[in-house]
């Protein structure tokens, strides 16, 4: 019973940014687990590599989703392989690490279409094809910077402040129609997104500290809580954002 709760088994997911970081470990874990993912990213070398090494069937779209006018060619072209996805992870993303004072309109505008246009434009040019199955799920990505303001931060945490109320907005449109909307938010994870933290060893001591747990995340962490966002476990869950921190947020 138990396990059945979490068997995703031949379901069909789309996953962003899968050709590193955490969209990548998101799409090995639902490629081990029996699903069908289509890897989206706009590296093509980088995700025929995710292609190569992954578990089981899998296809990739290459596209830059900051520009807002590829998403529905995106979504016709993701649901070639497989079909129309039964999962939608928006991971793909992009931190500038600007200072508020030396924020370009240029850099503004990539951030905020990559973070939080396109997993909405996206999930919106998917959503009529999901609706006629009666179930689905969208996963997007949050973060710590969705409630807290770091340093060289203010375009990257305007645009995660967006992925959560926006996750809240989609549970409302789209529930009823048995599409579950849900994020997650990881804390200081080792991925090439983070590579500037993680490169300054006081630095990354400094956040390790700042957890209950005591150290900084790694990708697998993560595998539990998508698991659950995108399996039948979560039913009942829906417009909510899981901080997966070590407890960072607790303290």
């Amino acid at each position: 019973m138990s396990a059945a709760l979490f068997d995703i088994n031949g379901k069909v997911a789309c996953v962003t940014g899968a050709s590193s970081g955490l969209g990548r470990a998101a799409a090995n874990m639902l490629a081990a687990a029996g699903v069908k993912v289509v890897g989206i990213a706009r590296r093509e070398n980088a995700l025929a590599e995710w292609q190569n090494k992954a578990q089981g069937e899998t296809s990739v779209v290459v596209a830059d989703l900051s520009d807002r006018a590829v998403l529905g060619d995106t979504a016709r072209q993701a649901a070639l392989p497989f079909g129309p996805p039964d999962i939608l992870i928006n991971a793909a993303g992009i931190n500038t690490r600007q200072n508020a004072d030396d924020v370009t309109a240029e850099g503004w505008d990539t951030t905020l279409n990559l973070n939080l246009s396109a997993p909405f434009f996206l999930a919106q040019a998917m959503v009529p094809a999901i609706k006629t199955k009666g179930w689905g799920r969208i996963i997007s990505f949050a973060s710590l910077q969705s409630q807290r303001a770091f340093a060289n931060g203010i375009s990257y945490g305007a645009s995660k402040g967006g992925v959560m109320q926006m996750t809240r907005a989609m549970a409302e449109a789209w529930s009823d129609y048995g599409i579950n909307a849900n994020a997650v938010a990881p804390r200081f994870f080792r991925t090439e997104l983070t590579g500037p933290v993680f490169a300054d060893d006081t630095l990354a001591k400094k956040h390790a500290d700042n957890t209950c747990v005591g150290r900084n995340g790694e990708p697998s962490d993560l595998d539990g809580p998508l698991l659950f966002f995108c399996s039948g476990a979560s039913n009942y869950v829906t417009g909510q954002t899981l901080f997966v921190d070590g407890g960072y947020t607790a303290k």
